[in-house]
């Protein structure tokens, strides 16, 4: 009996637990859902969800003039798809080379690469400002595209590369004896069992460029290249405060492509996050 009461403490625990996380992270969004409801410019109301809730501040965000978030938006999401493509393939070409070939070197350029993860990519802000400024992409979005690219390899090198390291090496063996090249194996094979690792990949790099601001604040310098992160900040600043309701009827919006992306690979994305331990 009190080993069942024990257990059962046990599981109350736990779900009490989670019940108290749940409000944790629900209750802001549900704040800020209520902020961008409400009408005015007030951030309070006697509810969460404002009585007279209101759709103005949407609207103004997508029909009024001086609204330049739609091209916030463009901007965003022409980084967010670019950064994901090219990563992508550069992650995973870079990871199969690591995983199923031996070659002078290879131990240490993980080693480098391990220690480039170690620092974080604010210490180099400056040194990425003046390489941007010498080579001419200086407040574009080629250039922040190709800073986001570059800062997002060594991590994810290594979950896929640790991922690639799981699939057994039998199956390269089986395809050569079968005739099978180099690219037909990675395309054919390595790939259609990575898709776990690879949606997870591409969550995260499809995610950064619509949370980040500091790198695009040092970055990018003219109105019509901002980010949503970037453009949000500078609405809000502007005005002296006075459109926070605004500014979170589209923080809010931020959210959908990025839902959307999850719901699309969401099958493959727990076994995805729990593999890919790293192997040298």
């Amino acid at each position: 009996m009190g080993v069942k009461l024990q257990s059962r403490l046990e599981v109350l625990g736990i779900y009490l637990f989670i019940l108290i996380m749940f409000v944790v992270i629900l209750y802001p969004l549900l704040w800020v859902l209520g902020i961008s409801l409400n009408p005015g410019t007030s951030m309070y109301s006697a509810s969460i969800i404002p009585k007279h809730a209101s759709l103005e501040h949407y609207k103004w965000l997508f029909t009024n003039p001086n609204s330049d978030y739609l091209l916030w938006y463009k901007n965003t999401l022409i980084v967010a798809s670019a950064k994901t493509v090219i990563s992508l393939i550069v992650v995973l070409f870079f990871a199969y080379a690591f995983s199923r070939y031996q070659f002078v070197g290879r131990k240490n350029t993980l080693y480098v690469l391990m220690l480039i993860k170690i620092f974080p990519v604010l210490m180099g802000m400056v040194a990425i400002y003046i390489l941007l400024s010498l080579i001419g992409l200086l407040d574009s979005l080629v250039g922040l595209i190709l800073v986001y690219v570059g800062t997002s390899i060594p991590t994810h090198a290594f979950l896929v590369k640790g991922y690639f390291d799981t699939i057994p090496r039998d199956l390269d063996e089986a395809a050569k004896i079968d005739g099978a090249g180099h690219f037909r194996i990675f395309f054919q094979i390595l790939l259609p069992l990575a898709v776990p690792i690879i949606s997870v990949v591409a969550l995260f790099n499809f995610m950064t460029p619509f949370m980040d601001f500091l790198l695009p604040s040092i970055v990018i310098r003219s109105p019509e290249n901002y980010t949503l992160a970037v453009g949000l900040y500078n609405m809000v600043n502007h005005e002296f405060g006075n459109t926070f309701t605004r500014f979170a009827a589209g923080s809010i919006l931020i959210a959908v492509p990025i839902a959307a992306v999850f719901l699309f690979f969401q099958r493959y994305l727990i076994s995805g996050l729990t593999s890919g331990a790293s192997k040298s």
